[in-house]
C-alpha cells in the first residue's frame, strides 16, 4: 500500500485502522487530522496544503469549529438588521433551518441535508393549516443561501454554498386569478360593511393603484400629496421609488380620514398601537367569505389591477411603471386578458382574408 509521506497508518487495540495526516509547512503551525479512509486522508492533505500556501486555511479552520446554529446566530445579529424590508420572514426561515440542521457543523451541511428539509417544507401544512406554496419554499432556500454567501465572502467559514446545488421548486403553471366586475363590486360592498373601518379604503386603494399590501399598510401621511392627488412611495420591495395617482374617491376618503385622525403618523394604524399598522387579515377573509369569493388572496388584487389595465389597452411597459416592476417578464405574469376580452379582440380579425361577395 502506497502511503505518502506525512500520513501515518495506525492500528488500534481492537484492530481498527486509521490514518493520521500531519502537515508541516515553514512559517505555519503544524496541522493534523485523523481519517478512517486513506483516500480521504490523501485528499484532505492535498487540499489543506494548498489552502495553507494560499493563506486560506486559517479562516476555514475556524469554520470547521462552527455549527450552522453559530452561523445563523451571527447572521441574525450582524446582517439581518440591515435587511429591514423582509427581516421578519428571513428570521422565520432561518429559525426553521436552525431547528432542522443547526447542530451540524457549517462545513458539513450537504445539499442532501438541505434537499431533505426542502421536501419536508413542500409537503407539510403551515401553521394556518394550508399548503405551503413552492414559491415560499424557494424563499426559505434563498434565506439560507444568502447566509452561506456571507459565510463564504465575509467570514471565510466555508468555501462553497451547498444551496446552489439544490433544485428549486417550481410553481404550478396555469393559475390565473383576478376579480370579475361582479366579484369586485361584491367584494367592495362587503368591505364597506366591515367592522374594520379601514378595510374598504385599503382594498379600494389596492384595486385602483396596484399597490402591494405592505406598501399600503406602511403609508404615512407624509407619503400623500393631497394638493396634487398622488401617493409617493420611497421604500418599495424592489427599491424603485414611484408615484401613483389617486382616484377622486380614494382622495376624498383619505382626506376625510386625515381630518379625523390627524394625530397618527400612519395612515392605517392599529387601534391598540398607533405606531403599528392595522392587521386586516380576519376582516379581509370575512369579507371574501360573505362575497362568496374563493381561491383569492390579497395579492391577487394587484393581479386584478394589471389584468384590467391590459384589457383597457395599456402596454406592458406602462403597466410595469404603475406596478413598479423592474422587468416586463414579471408584468406578463400579472397581466392576463379575460376570455371574453380575447374573443372580442379576435372578432376584428374574422373578415381578414375573406373575398368580398
Amino acid at each position: 500500500m502506497n502511503i505518502p509521506q506525512g500520513i501515518d497508518r495506525r492500528t488500534s487495540k481492537n484492530g481498527e485502522v486509521s490514518y493520521r495526516v500531519r502537515i508541516r509547512i515553514k512559517g505555519h503551525q503544524p496541522i493534523s487530522k485523523t481519517f478512517k479512509n486513506l483516500t480521504h486522508a490523501k485528499r484532505w492533505k492535498r487540499l489543506t496544503e494548498s489552502a495553507v500556501e494560499k493563506g486560506e486555511y486559517l479562516s476555514h479552520a475556524i469554520g470547521e469549529s462552527k455549527s450552522l446554529s453559530d452561523a445563523i446566530n451571527r447572521y441574525l445579529l450582524e446582517v439581518l438588521p440591515h435587511k429591514p424590508k423582509d427581516a421578519k420572514n428571513v428570521r422565520r426561515h432561518l429559525m426553521r433551518w436552525k431547528k432542522e440542521l443547526g447542530s451540524l457543523k457549517i462545513t458539513k451541511v450537504s445539499p442532501s441535508d438541505i434537499a431533505r428539509i426542502r421536501d419536508l417544507l413542500l409537503i407539510e401544512k403551515t401553521s394556518r393549516g394550508k399548503d405551503r406554496s413552492p414559491s415560499t419554499v424557494v424563499r426559505y432556500l434563498a434565506s439560507l443561501s444568502h447566509l452561506f454567501s456571507i459565510a463564504i465572502n465575509e467570514w471565510g467559514w466555508v468555501k462553497s454554498n451547498p444551496v446552489s446545488s439544490i433544485k428549486k421548486p417550481k410553481n404550478a403553471t396555469g393559475r390565473i386569478r383576478y376579480l370579475s366586475q361582479d366579484e369586485a363590486s361584491s367584494l367592495l360592498r362587503e368591505c364597506k360593511k366591515s367592522k374594520n373601518h379601514f378595510l374598504y379604503t385599503i382594498v379600494l386603494l389596492a384595486l385602483q393603484t396596484g399597490m402591494r399590501q405592505g406598501e399600503i399598510l406602511s403609508l404615512t401621511w407624509g407619503n400623500i400629496d393631497f394638493e396634487n392627488k398622488w401617493v409617493s412611495l420611497q421604500k418599495t420591495k424592489n427599491d424603485l421609488p414611484r408615484t401613483i395617482s389617486l382616484s377622486p374617491e380614494t382622495h376624498t376618503l383619505l382626506k376625510k380620514q386625515r381630518e379625523e385622525k390627524s394625530a397618527n403618523s400612519l395612515v392605517f394604524p392599529s387601534l391598540g398601537n398607533p405606531n403599528r399598522p392595522i392587521d386586516i387579515r380576519a376582516a379581509w377573509e370575512s369579507a371574501l367569505k360573505r362575497a362568496g369569493i374563493e381561491g383569492f388572496v390579497f395579492h391577487d388584487l394587484r393581479h386584478t389591477t394589471a389584468s384590467y389595465l391590459a384589457m383597457k389597452g395599456y402596454g406592458y411597459g406602462q403597466i410595469a411603471e404603475i406596478l413598479g416592476h423592474k422587468s416586463l417578464q414579471m408584468t406578463k405574469r400579472y397581466a392576463h386578458l379575460s376570455h371574453e376580452h380575447k374573443r372580442n379582440m379576435l372578432k376584428t380579425m374574422e373578415n381578414i382574408g375573406k373575398c368580398p361577395i
